[in-house]
């Protein structure tokens, strides 16, 4: 399933902070993400509506079967481009940043590629 950018980007924060800390609020997101808590509310609605989230009665955020599908394949595609680029010679920040940003436009097969170079080093 094709989604945009920036729900893809919701989806792995809302996995990454859950990794850290255990459980996920709004403000979690907020803190992490650096948006206003009006972009954030809007955001959670539309993946909550979509079925990427739900949320409990105390509004701890879960990420749904396909949510938490889609956050794992960015997510691991953040690592693995994060890897490659320090690998060649660019800066952490630097690689991290640029991962984020190819990460949502690779082919799947140019990264299954990069994966499996990775796996046979």
């Amino acid at each position: 399933m094709k989604i945009l950018e920036s729900a893809e980007n919701y989806l792995e924060s809302i996995l990454i902070i859950k990794n850290e800390k255990g459980t996920v609020r709004a403000i979690d997101i907020v803190n992490y993400l650096g948006f206003s808590k009006p972009s954030v509310s809007i955001a959670l609605k539309q993946l909550e509506t979509n079925g990427f989230i739900t949320r409990d009665k105390d509004n701890h955020i879960f990420l749904t079967e396909s949510g938490k599908e889609i956050a794992d394949c960015i997510y691991e595609r953040h690592q693995l481009l994060s890897k490659l680029f320090i690998k060649i010679g660019v800066s952490e920040n630097t690689a991290r940043e640029d991962a984020c940003k190819v990460e949502h436009h690779i082919s799947q097969e140019t990264f299954e590629c990069i994966k499996k170079y990775f796996e046979e080093m």
